[in-house]
């Protein structure tokens, strides 16, 4: 009986000794726990536990229970969160180099935007991260944003005229809708849904994963299927929990975040593929025949001035990249 109690008493003081030795990382998600953000999430978060055998557990905390995310970036950079998935337009400020991928109709399609983020191009934004006290881990991705509303069918760009349209707070966004005559109005995201839902705005752009995953469908009646932007997201580490880790770990942790990103990629695929019925079921009606080249002659003003602020040869090496 003795025995049994110290081997108990053993496997009880190596279970804390475990516990003791395993250090949480708390990890922000904007969107929802349905989300491609949370679901790539997760697996980066499950992977890294894996490759360091469980001496480190990333803890997820969706939807933005510890802010938006502006908010959430600030605390990356400042060091009080340790890692956030977060669209581009919150480090538009910081590093405003990656907000070049924002600007409307740039990519050809998925492919062409992922291989850019991929290759040289997205690496070397990736590397300026570091001067501003954070590590970008990966390129993720939000999906192509298309345009909803509860006024009208959208075919072009004159039945934007007056429109008062959601944007995140990132002004290649909010310079391509004033440029279509729309007003753009920045919000934070988790006040999208009661600000539609009031009649507060009119109508919102967002990926389908992300229109299906936060009920937009339940408050918007027309979809138009506008593929404006291609919005990209990234995995974000704070500087000083990075620079904690071993070489080993940080190579973990970066292998990781490319696992989390390839599967938000797959989830986005997979829900384009059916959301679309899926929103018509719901009552949405979809507008599915879009002059994207009538769109790109209305926002000539815009692009005059993204050459302006990011260069007409750094537009074209990405418009041209094979």
């Amino acid at each position: 009986m003795e025995i049994a109690k110290t081997g108990l008493g053993f496997v009880f003081l190596f279970a804390c000794v475990l516990a003791n030795a395993q250090t949480i990382l708390k990890l922000g998600n904007p969107q929802s726990d349905t989300s491609a953000f949370h679901i790539g999430a997760q697996a980066f978060a499950d992977d890294f536990e894996t490759r360091t055998q469980g001496r480190y557990k990333i803890k997820v905390f969706s939807g933005a229970i510890l802010g938006g995310e502006g908010e959430m970036v600030e605390s990356v950079k400042h060091g009080t969160l340790d890692l956030v998935l977060t669209s581009t337009g919150p480090v538009g400020n910081l590093v405003p180099e990656t907000l070049i991928f924002d600007i409307p109709f740039l990519f050809r399609d998925y492919n062409h935007a992922r291989q850019v983020l991929d290759g040289p191009i997205g690496q070397e934004i990736l590397a300026k991260f570091p001067t501003k006290g954070m590590v970008a881990l990966a390129w993720a991705e939000n999906g192509f944003r298309h345009l909803t509303n509860n006024k009208k069918p959208v075919f072009g760009p004159e039945d934007l005229k007056g429109l008062k349209i959601r944007t995140m707070d990132n002004q290649v966004h909010m310079t391509a809708f004033k440029a279509l005559g729309a007003t753009p109005l920045p919000l934070p995201f988790p006040e999208l849904f009661s600000a539609l839902q009031v009649g507060l705005i009119d109508g919102q752009e967002n990926p389908i994963p992300t229109i299906i995953s936060d009920h937009f469908g339940k408050v918007q009646k027309y979809l138009t299927l506008s593929g404006h932007f291609y919005s990209p997201a990234l995995i974000l580490a704070s500087q000083s929990m990075f620079n904690k880790l071993s070489g080993a770990d940080k190579k973990a942790i970066v292998e990781s975040a490319k696992i989390g990103s390839a599967l938000m990629r797959k989830r986005v695929n997979e829900v384009e593929a059916r959301g679309i019925d899926e929103l018509k079921k719901q009552g949405v009606s979809v507008v599915t025949s879009v002059d994207k080249i009538k769109f790109q002659n209305a926002l000539a003003p815009a692009y005059v001035e993204y050459e302006k602020k990011f260069g007409v040869q750094n537009m074209e090496r990405i418009r041209n990249f094979k």
